[in-house]
């Protein structure tokens, strides 16, 4: 069988069972049973399937994975992260469209110290939407920042879907995530920007509301009590990977330690709120190990078919300049982005596309941020995108789904021109681990 009818079988069915609505890993789990089958060598091939499903969770670098995700738990359930709110919201002063401003800070804060984005979202949401629209504030203007900042999560570490993007793609883990902190700061400051202009060209966007003054202790209390050691968390799980001090996994566990002890510490914890905790940490986390044992073997099978090299040769053999190569790429992922979900999109995509960048000798951690990026567009764009379904969940009822598209769309825009800035300054991405060695 030639390599072209691999690729159509492997690549197209698994994709055709994704857009028929079957889960992530029950889709490539049936396309691995049938290319063990065919490729593999039949029973060998379906033990062969067997041994990697239990190697490929076995990796030590997939540890991060549930203790990032356990971190976010812990603030969400504890309530750690209502106190960030206010302590940000007590320094912000008057300024136009000044909650959503508030929201998009405190997501970013709340993104440098949970591993989910679907929580940063979740909690924004539930907690502000109905104050932002008690205040007069449209819906766009109040819906859009709370998606565009959840989506932020996943660029600023720690980030379970980072850690999985660098396992698959063989990318170092510690270098993607310290990469993605630039241009998810400079994402932040530039929603900021955009809100601030677009309620002073349109003040009924945002109208303004008396503004209870807090002075002194009281303003500044809750940033020194809860805000700074909660950032303090971030810091260390950074800083202990930059300084060579600890592995990402080591970093993770001392993340996770310093969470649930600061929660201890503020008295937030309790037996049950734990176990809340734990079971969402266990979900996620099982979810994601589960769909890499799908991933690991429809990689190797996608190899011994000859789809892979087929397919790279094909793509490497036009004369096409990198760039181009490149810019294929990202319209493909954010095409799929309208389609399907993030893990899915690294499934389909990176057992053709590392291939090629190791070929083309690209820089790894660039292309894998520019990957972060059209991931976080993913989450974006209409009409599937997972934080508009999110937001839409804990929304009040006046908020349609067409306020929802309408908020989301300046947010793609700026997400596009991040993306182009990555592109075009590589710097953006590469400057940060490249520094800390």
């Amino acid at each position: 069988m030639s390599w072209q009818f691999a690729a159509w079988l492997l690549l197209g069915g698994s994709t055709v069972l994704l857009f028929l609505g079957l889960p992530v890993a029950f889709s490539f789990l049936a396309i691995n049973l049938i290319g063990a089958t065919l490729y593999l060598g039949g029973e060998p091939g379906l033990m062969q399937l067997a041994r990697n499903s239990v190697d490929s969770v076995k990796s030590f670098a997939l540890t991060p994975i549930p203790l990032f995700v356990l971190m976010g738990e812990v603030l969400f359930h504890t309530g750690l992260a209502v106190k960030v709110i206010d302590g940000i919201e007590r320094l912000i002063k008057q300024v136009p469209g000044r909650l959503a401003v508030v929201a998009v800070v405190a997501g970013t804060v709340f993104s440098a110290i949970s591993g989910s984005t679907i929580a940063t979202t979740a909690m924004l949401g539930s907690l502000m939407m109905p104050v932002m629209l008690a205040r007069g504030y449209h819906p766009t203007i109040a819906a859009g920042p709370i998606m565009a900042i959840g989506a932020v999560d996943m660029l600023i570490p720690p980030s379970a879907l980072t850690v999985l993007l660098g396992s698959l793609s063989g990318i170092s883990i510690s270098k993607l995530l310290i990469g993605g902190v630039v241009p998810g700061l400079i994402l932040s400051m530039v929603f900021v920007a955009y809100i601030i202009v677009r309620v002073k060209m349109k003040p009924a966007l945002a109208p303004n509301t008396e503004l209870v003054e807090y002075e002194g202790w009281k303003r500044f209390g809750p940033l020194v009590i809860y805000v700074i050691p909660l950032v303090a968390i971030f810091g260390l799980v950074v800083g202990a990977m930059a300084a060579g001090w600890a592995t990402p996994t080591e970093s993770a566990a001392i993340g996770a330690l310093a969470t649930v002890v600061m929660a201890l510490v503020y008295r937030a914890i309790t037996v049950p709120i734990m176990i809340k905790a734990l079971r969402g940490s266990i979900g996620i986390s099982g979810m994601i190990l589960f769909i890499i044992v799908g991933a690991t073997t429809f990689a190797q099978i996608l190899s011994f078919s000859g789809a892979s090299n087929g397919l790279v040769q094909a793509i490497t053999g036009q004369g096409l300049p990198p760039w181009a190569v490149v810019c294929a790429m990202m319209g493909i992922l954010i095409f799929l982005g309208i389609f399907v979900d993030q893990v899915s999109m690294m499934m389909i995509t990176l057992p053709i596309f590392m291939p090629v960048v190791q070929t083309l000798g690209l820089d790894l951690v660039w292309f894998g941020v520019m990957f972060l990026i059209c991931m976080q567009l993913g989450l974006l764009l209409p009409p599937h995108g997972l934080l508009l379904m999110t937001m839409k969940g804990v929304s009040p009822p006046q908020v349609t789904m067409l306020h929802i598209f309408q908020a989301v769309a300046p947010f793609v825009v700026m997400s596009i021109l991040l993306l182009a800035l990555v592109f075009f300054v590589p710097a953006v991405a590469t400057w940060l681990p490249a520094l800390i060695g």
